[in-house]
């Protein structure tokens, strides 16, 4: 059983900063799959950066160049750096974690950018 929780979000302004972390626990994610996704009221949820297998990492195009995702292995966490934050980065961030073909979900931390 793996169990991701998220913390680090809150209301910023626009341009600002944020880091996200996701600390694991249950299992070592070193070399699983792991990412961040986020959900805005009224809409799918969608990724954001993700680490593929190895160091391989990807970028929703919109995020891309501001965002940074991060790991510390030592610590079990995943980190994203959100900069040059806009209002529509605003919604509910989830860490995500794929081991064995099977997807965990943390429970959410809130991101809420104000113009």
């Amino acid at each position: 059983q793996v169990t991701l929780v998220e913390s680090g979000g809150g209301l910023v302004q626009a341009g600002g900063s944020l880091r996200l972390s996701c600390a694991a626990s249950g299992r070592t994610l070193v070399n699983y799959a792991m990412g961040w996704f986020r959900q805005a009221p009224g809409k799918q949820r969608e990724l954001v950066a993700a680490f593929g297998s190895g160091v391989t990492t990807n970028y929703a195009d919109s995020v891309k160049g501001r965002f940074t995702i991060s790991r510390a292995n030592a610590k079990n966490t995943v980190y994203l750096q959100m900069n040059s934050l806009k209002p529509e980065d605003t919604g509910t961030y989830y860490c995500n974690a794929v081991v064995f073909g099977f997807g965990y979900w943390g429970q959410g931390t809130q991101v809420t950018v104000s113009s």
